[in-house]
């Protein structure tokens, strides 16, 4: 960490708007799970971008694919074809295993805003009148900063302020199978919309049969399944879609993160029962399905479907579940590990409970990059190809700042 306020680090302080609490580290270069800064100071990061860089940093394939793309066509817009979306819509129905058709995107808010417009489309093709065009969430859930997607999201924190907020949206307790069944009772819910794995939320899983009922209630409401996998997707829970797991089929499915390696993209995947609903001029996007990106996604697809990839993500949540347990149980720091694959939160005792942000700050000083999600919850979401010896060094690093911590 800085001692003294960098040049550039005021710049940001005196020209960005004032919206993020960031550490006083500038990085400059990385390669594979550790980052560099200014000062030549290594970081292992456990925090990936906010679970984007999945394939780590630098990753040679994409370099290679991003480079090969830049001496040949950056952008058309969507009036014309060019030939790396093309391939990338195919290959992204065939791995899905239900889409048949793909929307294109530059993030994850904007992949939740298409699949809520098209919830909407679709209810009212049905004929159904506005007030029966309702989306059910869940609590703890996030989906974005966009005005829907922030509505969606049933979290106040990210809609104060912001308010006279779209109506249309429900919000259900998290793995609560009546409360939704309840909530649905009425016959005006269009779709319910989840993470697999809540991320900011808290890192918390789908409990067992969860989706499973979930499909079943809308199966019986006439109502579409959406699953935001923005975080979970892309192999990040040891199979290339979080909800493989859980043995459903969604109808809409939202990735972004992974999905470009930190290139800017995202997608909205539409099953059979949706993908006729949007017709010419119902929806675009400028930028959306660039050359660029799609030729940087289609690698970064075609590695994190791999088998090696989710290999290495089933003994890399070991190692770091262990690792996290015997800190925890030495310390007294941990009530809970919780999560799927190297999607995981360590959950602080009752009496650390707010720390989070303090002990990212001890990490950052110890060489580790962490994430929170929430006051309460240390997420971690390396890289997932992060190999044993990074693991190890990351490992060892979180000992030393939660002791630095706990005295």
């Amino acid at each position: 960490m800085t001692s003294t306020l960098d040049p550039l680090i005021s710049l940001g302080q005196q020209y960005y708007l004032p919206i993020y609490c960031q550490r006083e580290m500038i990085l400059v270069r990385g390669q594979g799970a550790c980052v560099w800064d200014r000062e030549d100071r290594d970081y292992i990061d456990f925090s990936a971008g906010i679970a984007v860089c999945g394939l780590g940093h630098n990753s040679p394939d994409l370099v290679a694919a991003l480079t090969e793309q830049a001496g040949k066509l950056w952008h058309t817009s969507n009036v014309f074809y060019s030939e790396p979306p093309l391939h990338l819509a195919e290959e992204l129905v065939a791995a899905s295993r239900f889409a048949k058709r793909v929307f294109l995107c530059n993030s994850g808010a904007e992949a939740n805003e298409a699949a809520i417009k098209l919830v909407r489309k679709w209810a009212a093709a049905q004929g159904r009148p506005p007030q029966r065009r309702v989306i059910v969430t869940f609590n703890g859930g996030f989906h974005g900063r966009t005005l829907a997607a922030v509505t969606a999201t049933a979290q106040p924190k990210y809609q104060q302020g912001y308010e006279p907020l779209p109506d249309g949206f429900r919000y259900v307790d998290f793995n609560d199978a009546a409360g939704l069944e309840s909530a649905m009772s009425a016959g005006d819910v269009a779709a319910v919309m989840l993470e697999p794995v809540q991320g900011e939320g808290g890192v918390m899983p789908a409990a067992p049969g969860f989706l499973q009922r979930v499909r079943e209630l809308c199966d019986r409401h006439e109502a579409l399944l959406v699953l935001d996998e923005i975080q979970a997707g892309m192999g990040r829970t040891g199979h290339l879609f979080a909800h493989w797991q859980d043995d459903v089929t969604p109808d809409i499915v939202t990735l972004a993160k992974a999905l470009g390696g930190g290139f800017p993209i995202g997608a909205t995947l539409a099953g059979a029962k949706v993908a006729e609903t949007m017709q010419y001029g119902d929806h675009g996007t400028t930028f959306g399905g660039n050359p660029l990106a799609a030729a940087v996604a289609r690698v970064a697809l075609r590695k994190l479907a791999s088998s090696e990839i989710q290999r290495n993500v089933q003994r890399q949540e070991q190692a770091l579940r262990g690792g996290l347990a015997a800190i925890g149980e030495e310390l007294g720091l941990f009530s809970e590990i919780r999560g799927r694959g190297l999607l995981l939160g360590a959950v602080l005792r009752p009496e650390y409970a707010g720390d989070a942000a303090r002990i990212l700050d001890h990490a950052a000083s110890r060489g580790l990059l962490l994430l929170q999600a929430g006051p309460d919850v240390l997420r971690l979401v390396p890289p997932l190809n992060i190999s044993d010896e990074e693991v190890a060094i990351g490992m060892a690093r979180l000992s030393d700042a939660l002791r630095d911590f706990a005295a």
